[in-house]
């Protein structure tokens, strides 16, 4: 048995060392299936950057709106929804829970 070992030392070295690669290179924490699960991260970090760059813009421009030059445009419609608010002989329709009027 021990002759054996002695005379395939290199070959079964060899295996151990390749599996062990082969098995670090899949698993692991820089490997393979880390890297995807990373780049899959990664993509929807951008997706939700995106999605807040944009809540940014329109948070900016309704401050802008609202701080050196009164709109009022905008304050009006600001009004209009949060005290529904209308001027006499305007008709309201007021819609709940995406229902349809008849």
């Amino acid at each position: 048995m021990i002759e054996k070992f002695k005379n395939n030392y290199f070959i079964i070295i060899g295996t151990f060392l390749f599996l062990y690669f082969f098995f670090n290179l899949l698993d692991g924490e820089r490997g393979l299936i880390s890297l995807l699960k990373k780049e899959n991260l990664l993509s929807q970090l951008k997706i939700e950057e995106e999605k807040i760059k944009v809540k940014i813009e329109n948070m900016e421009l309704k401050n802008s709106l609202l701080s050196n030059n009164l709109d009022s445009d905008y304050i009006d419609l600001l009004i209009r929804e949060k005290f529904v608010y209308s001027k006499e002989g305007e008709k309201l329709y007021i819609l709940k829970n995406n229902e349809k009027s008849e």
